[in-house]
């Protein structure tokens, strides 16, 4: 093989169908979390929309840990918009009460989900961020407003330690059996510099090794050097070269699934996948016998899903 394996180190738990995971990050989280999402895992994605930085991140989780809920003087109005600097363009609307409808009754669902959760997957972007000149505050979404309203710094290293050491062991209080799995974006910042880039990801990447010394309920999944490293072609980019192609994700999920899988759960996954494919088939000929018979087969064979793993019933999306 012309390829160079990153070798991952066995972690010290597996993800189970009985677990409940959270993803918060950037587009990463979006898409290991749909794939998780996809065969059935019982998921809460991203509950703020993409998040790129650590604090951003911290600061979400922070905000569902106070159970919060927003107001109208959380938000700001521009060309139209009610949107808010802690939520991704997603929750915006032309309507104040539409807006924070959106905000409040995903904060709740996810303020719910969290303390139960078992597992925390953070993937961190970029180490940049963006503070409003008016409050200080690091937003997770400068929502296209001029450059100028905002004071671009790159975090450093002991930040992001002592800010994160401080949620863990909040966390840790909060939600006693959490386990945490960090990983670093693949997605290159290019707008950054090559350099810039470079940098910003050995800051986060020296961050959370710190992090892992100090807490061993703290997994590292190593996204990033496997898509620069294994998969170091530009034919495993999109058409952008700087976000990962979906060969390349689906590679990465494979790892990722091997690492943090055990053999049931691999089987299970297995026949979920499988399960999936067959209900979001699209015939060509939907009046045939075939597809009539094809379609009787995938009910029935859901039907005896949903019996062997009743959790399935309220997963499937029908």
């Amino acid at each position: 093989m012309f390829q160079t394996k990153v070798e991952i180190p066995r972690p010290l738990f597996n993800i189970s169908y009985e677990n409940r995971i959270m993803t918060l990050g950037s587009c990463f989280a979006e898409n290991i979390g749909k794939k998780m999402q996809d065969v059935y895992f019982d998921m809460d994605i991203n509950p703020f929309g993409v998040l790129y930085n650590p604090v951003s991140i911290l600061n979400s989780l922070d905000i569902l840990i106070n159970n919060k809920q927003f107001t109208k003087n959380d938000l700001f109005e521009n060309r139209g918009l009610w949107q808010s600097f802690s939520h991704s363009s997603l929750f915006s609307d032309t309507d104040v009460d539409a807006c924070l409808a959106k905000i409040n009754n995903r904060l709740i669902n996810a303020s719910d989900f969290l303390r139960q959760a078992d597992f925390l997957l953070i993937t961190f972007g970029t180490a940049w961020v963006y503070e409003e000149q008016k409050s200080g505050r690091v937003v997770s979404n400068c929502h296209k407003l001029p450059a100028s309203d905002f004071n671009r710094r790159r975090l450093t290293i002991d930040e992001i330690v002592a800010d994160y050491s401080i949620l863990i062991n909040r966390l840790s209080e909060l939600i006693p059996d959490l386990k945490v799995i960090f990983s670093v974006s693949p997605i290159r910042h290019w707008k950054d510099g090559a350099h810039e880039n470079n940098v910003s990801k050995g800051t986060l990447l020296l961050a959370i090794d710190e992090l892992q010394k100090r807490f061993s309920h703290i997994s590292y999944f190593p996204a990033y050097e496997i898509q620069v490293d294994e998969l170091r072609d530009y034919r495993f980019y999109a058409s952008d070269m700087l976000h990962p192609s979906e060969v390349a994700i689906d590679y990465i999920w494979k790892r990722f699934s091997e690492t943090y899988f055990n053999e049931k759960t691999s089987g299970m996954k297995r026949q979920f996948e499988q399960l999936a494919a067959d209900l979001s088939h699209r015939p060509l000929h939907p009046d045939s016998e075939e597809f009539k018979q094809f379609l009787e087969n995938t009910k029935n064979r859901k039907a005896k899903l949903i019996s062997d793993f009743p959790f399935l019933l309220n997963r499937i999306k029908f």
